[in-house]
């Protein structure tokens, strides 16, 4: 499809790109065809937040794409985070542009002025709905607004000073202020000596394992600590709506946290200290938890952790852990405490103890409740102080659900247990609303909780509202998405269930919210559709079997113009993914009805250029024992691909030649293992991938053995130890700044060298300035035109006969 593109045309103009086209190398950033920079540049949709007296729509406004001089920004690279020093904030683009508010009674809208270049983040509800607060970001500082709902007014409160980098700003239930605040004589910003004053050294003591993962922008030399310290200090500070009346609450630390107690009465604070570590990120750094008096008195300190460097893989600290209010108590603290030493390789029947400790804090701490496996996570429910308390076990991957009463009165209660990975057995979400004191709880109605969840089934997806009554634990449904739409539920209006708001989409729909209300429905948004040109995609969501009877399943899209019978070039795209069983890996995730929604490099832009794409083809690992899962990835991943292959065939639409695989982060991983490992693809494209599995030692993706354990299977699960193999075309895409653990961007430097050192043939793309995934403007349009010329050329237009009678897994 090529559609023409006055906005397109104008776009290349305007920043210096150039066509692409299938030749060699050349300078600058390219372009794919005028069509699809056309879609890629339109601003998406905008986002919907409901306030929470269920009166009102907030709809946060989108830019589509920052250039990638946005990207080029002067970041640091502290403690595992990428921080601007200029506006003393987490390191980002601009997303949110603007906001409106709509009525959801009359369904008027009213646009909120703001400056022309705003730049909105830090967006927070005040719990009754009557205000919200966020920031607005200038070249060298943050600005604290706050928006009147009924008046459609924002107002600025503070004209810089805002520190959000562990918490944002946020209501407390009086209707004042809780801001973390940069200290006011913190001092002039660190200068690094030029001068060193000694080498930075590290020291490992003998006889004590400290098995970390690949880590990225740790830091690195007293500079950094004195940066780190420098930025992330911060005061916390309470002040009226307005801004007037700031009172200071305790002294400048590095708080990651500071929380009210429900009745107002106490402070919980949580600071990092010293040692910094060059090892591990911030939140593994010392903390102290501690509780105050509202003016700022110590009542008890809970627990000092101190560095947590030499964890084992998938372990927690000793001691308390996830300190936090009990949501509808007056001042009652609730945590995790590990049993095992916080090693999960120790054999036990009680791993971690739910504790609490209720004010004035001056006697030992109780058990609420003994748990078998990790506790992993806890909510409160609206009008009880029941909490339900989650548990998962990493081996059999079971998540299970208790029932505890902080009074002690009734003993604990299972209430739910599944596999997480078991999509069909998914009981759904609690609903949840805020409490008068402005806590997140579940929404309660009669002893029974409202439940919102995706409704995975053979089918496809059917996101359903139901009640679940926890003295039975039996289940009512109140709704279920039917008809050939997909609808699921954003946020229920009253406590039974009849009026709720949903997010609907269908094939041509492209995503809208409607309003359900005692049986009635009413559109409230009408986002038009992003890209019309492509309406009458073909998508649909098909199983097949792989050799050894393991069900799989994919989404296939076919162009607006296929015909029946025609046989066009086939894009494979993949992520793989662990299981205990075939059952649960074959299981449908995804619904025949969504809107194919197509932006930013997605892989669905081949269709634009006449290929059909095979999306989400299931890439199973199974294995009942997930220590030794991977044992058997290579000839998994192989015979899954070779299913799908097998399955566009005879579907018709494929040759079984011309077909391309692709995939992103460990996905790319497995895309250079399938060209190393059989013939089934003619080309491969692999974005940001990690491929030498012996320098990610201590673990990677589910893996849990270290590569002293079992060497052999680090060196197995490596492509690049099989980069000689690789006797197809590969196109490799890094972002130069990638900051995910384990992907560094020498991984793509040193597979494409390999590859080319063993006379393979292969294509590398440095993006500058880009991260894990490609946000920049001129990035993204720029591995589009990537994409399009390596599979034009080594796939679209590769000769159909066979190089060889087999093309199946070597």
């Amino acid at each position: 499809m090529r559609l023409p593109s006055i906005a397109a045309s104008s776009f290349a103009l305007a920043i210096g790109l150039v066509a692409a086209t299938p030749a060699a190398a050349q300078e600058g950033y390219r372009l794919p065809p005028p069509d699809v920079v056309d879609i890629v540049t339109r601003a998406p949709s905008p986002r919907v937040s409901v306030s929470p007296d269920n009166d009102q729509l907030l709809l946060l406004e989108r830019e589509a794409l920052p250039p990638v001089a946005e990207l080029a920004k002067p970041m640091e690279k502290l403690a595992g985070m990428r921080l601007d020093a200029a506006i003393n904030d987490r390191y980002g683009t601009r997303a949110t542009i603007g906001l409106s508010l709509q009525d959801i009674a009359s369904g008027d809208l009213r646009p909120v002025a703001m400056p022309a270049d705003a730049d909105i983040s830090d967006v927070s509800w005040a719990p009754d709905g009557s205000s919200v607060v966020f920031t607005n970001t200038r070249s060298d500082a943050m600005d604290l607004y706050v928006l009147d709902t009924q008046t459609a007014a924002a107002r600025k409160v503070m004209t810089g000073g805002v520190n959000p980098i562990f918490q944002t700003p946020r209501f407390l239930p009086d209707g004042s202020l809780l801001v973390l605040t940069i200290p006011e004589a913190r001092g002039p910003r660190p200068v690094a000596s030029l001068t060193p004053v000694g080498p930075a050294i590290q020291d490992a003591s003998g006889g004590q394992e400290a098995q970390t993962r690949t880590y990225q922008d740790l830091l690195e030399n007293p500079h950094d600590e004195a940066m780190f310290e420098w930025l992330t200090t911060s005061q916390p500070v309470v002040m009226d709506a307005d801004g007037s009346n700031k009172r200071k609450l305790g002294e400048p630390r590095i708080y990651t946290s500071v929380a009210f107690s429900p009745d107002g009465k106490y402070m919980l604070m949580e600071w990092i200290e010293k040692p910094f570590s060059y090892q591990v990120p911030y939140y593994r750094f010392p903390t102290t938890t501690a509780v105050y008096t509202r003016d700022g008195k110590l009542v008890k300190t809970i627990v000092r952790q101190p560095l947590a460097d030499a964890l084992p893989v998938q372990g927690v600290v000793k001691g308390p852990r996830n300190v936090q209010w009990h949501p509808t108590e007056d001042a009652l603290l609730v945590w995790a405490e590990a049993q095992d030493g916080g090693d999960p390789r120790v054999e036990t029947d009680n791993r971690d103890n739910l504790m609490a400790l209720a004010a004035p804090f001056d006697s030992e701490a109780r058990v609420l409740v003994r748990l078998e496996d990790r506790a992993s996570g806890a909510f409160g429910i609206e009008k009880s102080d029941d909490l339900v308390a989650y548990e998962y076990d990493r081996d059999t991957r079971e998540l299970r659900q208790t029932l505890v009463d902080v009074t002690g009165n009734n003993a604990p209660r299972q209430i739910n247990i599944r596999n997480i990975q078991d999509a069909y057995a998914d009981p759904g979400e609690p609903v949840t609303t805020y409490t008068d004191r402005g806590f997140s709880v579940a929404r309660s109605d009669d002893g029974a909780l409202l439940l919102t969840g995706a409704g995975a089934s053979p089918e496809g997806l059917r996101p359903f509202l139901r009640r679940f009554d926890l003295d039975t634990l039996e289940t009512t449904e109140l709704w279920r998405s039917s008809g050939e739409q997909l609808e699921s539920v954003i946020d229920v209006l009253d406590d039974d269930g009849d009026s709720f708001i949903t997010y609907f989409e269908n094939p041509i729909d492209p995503g809208n919210v409607r309003l359900h209300r005692k049986g009635e429905v009413r559109a409230l948004t009408d986002f038009r559709d992003p890209h019309p040109e492509l309406t009458g995609i073909k998508r649909e969501l098909v199983t097949y079997k792989r050799a050894d009877g393991v069900d799989l399943t994919a989404t296939l899209y076919l162009p607006p113009e296929y015909k029946e019978g025609d046989k066009l070039p086939v894009v494979v795209w993949a992520y793989p993914r662990e299981y205990n069983d075939a059952a649960t890996a074959g299981q449908n995730r995804d619904s025949p009805y969504r809107f194919t929604q197509i932006g930013g490099y997605s892989q669905l832009f081949f269709l634009t250029q006449g290929y059909a794409v095979l999306d989400r083809a299931a890439m199973p690992v199974i294995g009942d024992d997930p220590e030794t899962v991977n044992d058997t990835f290579i000839e998994q991943i192989v015979a899954s691909a070779q299913a799908a292959v097998d399955f566009t065939v005879e579907r018709g639409f494929g040759d079984g030649v011309r077909v391309g695989v692709g995939g992103h982060s460990y996905g790319a991983f497995m895309t250079a293992h399938l060209l190393a490992q059989s013939d089934i693809f003619r080309a491969g494209i692999a974005r940001s991938g990690a491929y030498n599995r012996t320098l990610t030692p201590f673990g990677f993706q589910s893996e849990r053995r270290i590569f002293w354990d079992t060497p052999a299977t680090y060196y197995e699960l490596s492509p690049f130890m099989a980069a000689d193999k690789i006797n197809e075309p590969i196109l490799f895409t890094h972002g130069m700044n990638d900051s995910n653990s384990g992907t560094f961007p020498q991984q793509s430097e040193r597979m494409f060298a390999a590859v080319k050192g063993t006379g393979g043939t292969a294509r590398l793309v440095m993006l500058p300035h880009e991260d894990h995934g490609y946000r920049g403007r001129e990035s993204v349009l720029h591995v589009l035109a990537e994409m399009f010329d390596w599979f034009d050329t080594h796939v679209k237009n590769a000769p159909v006969e066979r190089d060889t009678d087999d093309a199946s897994a070597e």
